[in-house]
């Protein structure tokens, strides 16, 4: 979670961490097995009631930034 949320590579876990060939380890064991996604599914429930909400979330948010092209990008290779 902690390299997801900072966006920082493996490599550069901070010093408190375990070795981070063995962080990586687990996370690599974790996702083949899905440990997340059922924890995620395991936790949401109990959380969203505890905060007063409803069990299931009934809405969604896209994002989404423009950005003009440099002058120096041709237009056929620019997107929308």
């Amino acid at each position: 979670m902690y390299v997801v949320r900072t966006g920082c590579a493996w490599r550069q876990l901070p010093a408190d961490f375990p070795p981070w060939q063995t962080v990586y380890w687990y996370f690599v064991q974790w996702e083949e097995q899905r440990v997340t996604l059922r924890l995620l599914d395991a936790l949401r429930q109990p959380v969203r009631l505890a905060e007063g909400r409803a069990a299931e979330p009934n809405a969604g948010i896209i994002d989404s930034q423009s950005v003009k092209g440099a002058d120096t990008v041709g237009r056929g290779s620019r997107g929308v």
